[in-house]
């Protein structure tokens, strides 16, 4: 079959319709490859196909959105080579000419969001130039200054899709952009316009001259080489002078409110004489002006590459222009808000200016990073591998945390969690140390009544609390005695304290005087806003059953439990959590088995927190000590039927 290029611009545009509906690029390879021509250019008339169904988009309502997808269908039909790489922007050029310019805004955003796929290598080399004719055509149709926003748009795009070093975005030859004219009126008339208005040392007039001098200046900022000649610098500096002195005698007193905080943005600012005396009281208008000032004397000072050999600044003339340059860094101090922020700023800005300004005198180098891929030479000290290390510390029994500081922490203990447990970590002070003045005062029979008596100090007594919870046995006890008031209970508990004391001679006749006082206490009816209710008092203690120290087990009872638990004691030793070297421990202390089980038992009651008859008896029942659980299970419910 003969093919044309008609034609085939006929059957592409159907199956591109079809294809663009259901959003599938497959139909469209499937008739490439039928037509399997290597003789003729498919990809022409495709391209051609797509501009004819765009047109018919936008015939019919215009919908930006479907627009976009129209583009990014395209963009995928081109990475699978079907298509020319430019048709995509070409595709955007032709939609720009015919939608408004809102739309046109709108459509733009899908531009900037794109900017890495046309940055991509199959697109950049082929739509740069498209893409700048886009832009530039956008630019001539937008106004300067009512779409400043879009045309700031635009420029950021280009200043992202081209690479610094791309000489068509550069400004080599320094030129400058003389289209700029500032219009302003140069006859008075018949009605000049005569304003006076209060300053620091005297009223200043803002008549027609000073009105002339101010926006003559706009002439040099435009085209500041116009300083280089003689007649041109002492114009420029007499109107200099009297503007920044005018601007030095009119303090502004900014105030922030709600109105100011929507500020409106002008490209360029109106040049009505009426309107001079209210401008120079504007914080953006005078900040204008004065970085004005301060970009024309950085050009003027600098060394720039295509400056003329006699464009150059006399040695007074660069001395006036450092004193001018200082007042003006003042005048922005000075002007509010945040006067001395702002300078700062602009100061910065314009020392990274003087960066870019060598670097375009350099001819503009391309801006790469370089990054070495060379191998390391042999001599060279090249730092270990992390699995290298890793390794290296498995193989020591260490760990390795990648700072050393923690790698010495987690390293000092085999076992942290026993370091944790270790005794130089346990803070918590005796209580012996802690009642130390309270013991003493009893020792030396003196009187605890007194107004300034530690034990009538409520955070004294409440760290007292804590620490005989902690400490004492005497603070579990069983009853439901109310202790009025707290100072007469810890003196209780600290006597009891004193009688176990070693070398304290009167110990049972302390003991005598604790039981008349706690006699006392339960008849004691004292006002008191807080009552310290104890939910236990002491065992009940017979000269037959002596109470052991072990949080109220007896002796009998400690004896008869050793007595069951003794045939099976170290298996019931590793259950508690007790080591080889402990239970080895054991067995060289002690001659019997009797004597090991008790020694073990007693040291587990005394030092686990836990150590309690009830989780005893979990433990004998969870290792089938059946026997000892018995007897256990059967002290406990004694013990409950004597409360």
């Amino acid at each position: 079959m003969d093919y044309n290029f008609d034609l085939l611009r006929i059957e592409y545009r159907d199956v591109l319709e079809k294809s663009f509906k259901i959003k599938k690029i497959n139909k469209i390879e499937d008739k490439v490859k039928s037509i399997n021509r290597t003789d003729i250019d498919l990809k022409t008339p495709l391209d051609q196909a797509f501009r004819d169904y765009l047109l018919k988009l936008l015939e019919d309502e215009v919908h930006v959105e479907k627009l976009k997808e129209y583009v990014q269908f395209c963009i995928d039909t081109c990475r699978r080579g079907l298509t020319g790489p430019t048709l995509p922007v070409v595709l955007l050029g032709d939609i720009f000419e015919a939608l408004t310019l809102d739309m046109c805004k709108e459509m733009f955003g899908f531009v900037e969001n794109n900017v890495q796929v046309w940055k991509e290598d199959l697109f950049f080399t082929s739509c740069k130039n498209h893409l700048l004719r886009l832009c530039n055509d956008l630019l001539r149709r937008l106004s300067r200054s009512t779409a400043t926003v879009f045309c700031g748009k635009i420029l950021l795009f280009l200043a992202k899709f081209f690479p610094f070093s791309e000489r068509s975005g550069l400004n080599i030859v320094s030129e400058f952009n003389f289209e700029n004219i500032t219009e302003y009126t140069r006859d008075a008339g018949d009605d000049e316009y005569v304003k006076e208005i209060p300053g620091d040392q005297k009223n200043i007039v803002i008549d027609f001259t000073f009105y002339c001098k101010f926006w003559q200046l706009q002439d040099f900022f435009r085209n500041p080489n116009q300083c280089y000649s003689k007649v041109e610098w002492k114009q420029f500096c007499a109107h200099s002078t009297s503007i920044l002195n005018t601007f030095q005698g009119i303090k502004i007193d900014y105030v922030n409110t709600e109105e100011n905080s929507n500020k409106g943005y002008f490209a360029k600012y109106l040049t009505s004489q009426k309107l001079l005396d209210l401008q120079l009281y504007d914080v953006n208008f005078r900040r204008s002006v004065l970085l004005q000032f301060l970009v024309v004397f950085q050009y003027l000072t600098s060394s720039v590459k295509f400056k003329s050999d006699s464009y150059e600044l006399k040695t007074e003339q660069k001395e006036w222009i450092a004193t001018n340059k200082e007042k003006i860094y003042s005048l922005l101090k000075d002007t509010p808000p945040d006067g001395d922020k702002f300078a700062e700023i602009a100061k910065k800005i314009l020392g990274r200016e003087e960066l870019w300004n060598a670097w375009k005198n350099d001819g503009c180098p391309e801006i790469k990073k370089n990054f070495d891929i060379s191998e390391p030479k042999e001599n060279e000290n090249r730092r270990p591998l992390l699995g290298d290390i890793l390794k290296e510390a498995n193989k020591e029994g260490r760990f390795y945390m990648g700072s050393g500081e923690l790698t010495k922490l987690w390293n000092h203990c085999p076992n942290n969690l026993e370091a944790c447990k270790g005794k130089e970590r346990d803070f918590l002070p005796s209580l012996e140390d802690y009642f130390s003045e309270i013991i003493e005062s009893i020792e030396n029979i003196s009187s605890l009544k007194d107004d300034d008596n530690l034990l009538k100090d409520g955070n004294f007594g409440w760290r007292a609390l804590r620490l005989l919870a902690r400490r004492s046995p005497h603070f579990f006890t069983y009853s439901n005695t109310i202790m009025n008031p707290l100072s007469s209970y810890l003196e209780m508990m600290v006597r009891k304290i004193a009688s176990e004391k070693p070398g304290l001679q009167e110990q049972n006749e302390n003991n005598q005087n604790d039981n008349e006082l706690e006699e006392n206490l339960l008849t004691e009816e004292e006002p008191q806003s807080e009552n310290l209710q104890q939910d236990n008092t002491e065992d009940f203690v017979d000269d037959n059953n002596p109470r052991s120290d072990n949080k109220g087990i007896t002796e009998t009872q400690m004896q008869l439990f050793c007595m069951k638990i003794a045939a099976d004691w170290e298996k019931l030793a590793v259950k508690l959590g007790y080591k080889p070297d402990e239970i080895e421990f054991f067995k060289n202390e002690n001659p019997t088995e009797i004597d090991q089980a008790k020694n073990m038992l007693q040291l587990w009651f005394e030092d686990d927190e836990d150590a309690t008859m009830d989780n005893f008896l979990y433990i004998l029942e969870g290792l089938n000590m059946t026997e000892a659980a018995e007897v256990v299970r059967n002290e406990i419910s004694n013990t409950m039927d004597t409360n």
